[in-house]
């Protein structure tokens, strides 16, 4: 049987439990359960108790539904019925006060629609071993996070990683954690989440450094864009865009509505947008003017992330589909056709799998690199080329899980153990030291060194030269035409 861990939180007792030397503490709540009249409102911190909370199992998720990406790379996330979905997980290996250790937040993700903390691959206990507190944390997603509703908060989802983040910092010391030491980060929405927190003022001082692996927010993202997407709901169901009408509708009749607002070009509609008051401006135009956070960043993408894998049969596209979504996002026809000849040898399936890679993930990341490094600030960039290269295929490399459930099926059998050691050594080095160490150099407009995450890692000056010319013509920020995970 395990062994029991404790910790005392400003709420109250939790009992975790041991698992080899990590203690597990899974499902606390951070805030009060979003239904009834909370649903959508902003976060509200839980009441207190004072019998020991069980902390031995998953939470519920917001997640009542999963995102299905074609291919392998599907993370396993599990939905977890329940109304309490603002709860997190710590995983720790020394779960007293006075320890304190860094501490990452990982937040999931999954298109800001779903997505589940829940996952095998978001397992701390890797970094709790290299002396890390992990924390996983639940939020509000789809039409409850981040719909315009006329009468409720905006960008609900980014309160509740802030409420997560204020929880972290009042009680992580209870866990062996370091308040003063917390780096958040992510993976695709959740990297995009990084993103916009460092876009956020009154998530400032929360944390002190960021990760962002395949960061992707909406664009266009300004209080416009939302309030149209708003208006485009209720032309389309007939349903006011309004909480009151919205609160006690079943999770499955939500579902339905957001089904009637997605359409295959419509991106990330349901994500966090410029509301002009928690999120005062796209996160792009804060990076490039100076306002985003000033913390060390590190950041990065796959090379293929939405490319189709290996030995499956690409969509078809036809030959002018490419050029016609590099125009709606942006580029100029002298960079289209320099884009096209870049990838003259590929086939218009493959093209159209790269140009969304590159107008979603690797043309904004590039761009954000390029911003902080005008503004001098410490930045770390990295490209993953290992394997298929495919999209979420380098997290389980950074949590050196590859023996966690369907990583095989992601990567192909044997993925290379000194890969995981490697990245996963630099993403603790960096959550420690706010440096991923002396092999991999910052990321200067002098030197644009890239780590290239590969069998063999090894840092390149500048080697998506070209990519990163042609998106720094686009006349607008990428939109993108499909939902990322």
């Amino acid at each position: 049987m395990p062994q029991s861990a404790r910790a005392v939180t400003s709420q109250g007792p939790v009992l975790g439990t041991w698992q080899d030397t990590t203690a597990r503490f899974l499902g606390i709540p951070y805030a009060k359960p979003p239904v009834g009249e909370l649903r959508f409102a902003a976060p509200v911190p839980p009441e207190p108790w004072t019998e020991p909370l069980d902390a031995t199992r998953y939470g519920p998720t917001a997640q009542r539904r999963p995102f299905i990406l074609d291919g392998p790379t599907t993370i396993p996330e599990p939905s977890i019925p329940g109304d309490g979905v603002l709860n997190l997980n710590v995983f720790t290996p020394s779960p007293t006060p006075g320890a304190d250790l860094p501490v990452l937040v990982w937040i999931h993700g999954g298109g800001f629609v779903a997505g589940s903390a829940a996952s095998p691959w978001y397992d701390g206990s890797a970094f709790a071993r290299d002396g890390i507190v992990l924390v996983s944390i639940g939020y509000r997603l789809g039409i409850e996070g981040f719909l315009h509703l006329d009468d409720a908060p905006d960008n609900r989802g980014v309160l509740d990683w802030i409420a997560a983040l204020t929880w972290v910092r009042d009680n992580i010391a209870a866990f062996g954690g370091d308040p003063g030491k917390v780096t958040v980060a992510g993976q695709s929405a959740g990297g995009g989440a990084a993103q916009t927190l460092m876009a956020t003022p009154s998530a400032h001082g929360l944390f002190r450094a960021a990760i962002s692996q395949s960061g992707a927010v909406r664009s266009p993202q300004r209080r416009r864009d939302a309030l149209a997407d708003s208006a485009r709901l209720t032309e389309r169901t007939g349903v006011p865009a309004l909480a009151s009408a919205l609160r006690d509708l079943t999770d499955d009749e939500l579902l339905a509505l957001q089904d009637a607002l997605a359409t295959p070009d419509a991106g990330l509609t349901l994500a966090p947008f410029a509301d002009g008051e928690l999120v005062p401006v796209p996160v792009p135009e804060a990076f490039a003017d100076g306002s985003a956070s000033r913390v060390p960043l590190l950041l990065g993408f796959t090379q293929r992330e939405f490319n189709s894998p290996p030995g499956a049969t690409p969509t078809p596209a036809p030959p002018e589909a490419v050029p016609a979504m590099l125009a709606a996002n942006g580029l100029g026809p002298e960079a289209v056709s320099a884009y096209a000849a870049l990838h003259d040898k590929a086939d218009p399936a493959q093209r159209m799998g790269q140009a969304l890679t590159d107008a979603i993930f690797r043309g904004p990341s590039l761009a954000l690199a390029e911003a902080r490094a005008h503004h001098e600030l410490p930045t770390w960039l990295y490209h993953f080329t290992w394997g298929s290269a495919a999209h979420c295929i380098d997290i389980p490399f950074a949590f050196d899980l590859l023996d966690a459930e369907r990583v095989t099926a992601a990567t192909g059998p044997h993925p290379p153990q000194s890969l995981a050691d490697a990245m996963h050594t630099a993403w603790v080095a960096f959550v420690r030291d706010l440096d991923p160490g002396p092999r991999w150099p910052r990321y200067t407009r002098k030197h644009r060194t890239t780590m290239t995450w590969d069998a063999t890692p090894h840092t390149l000056d500048d080697p998506l030269s070209a990519e990163r010319r042609i998106w720094e013509a686009a006349e607008i920020r990428p939109e993108g035409t499909a939902v990322p995970s």
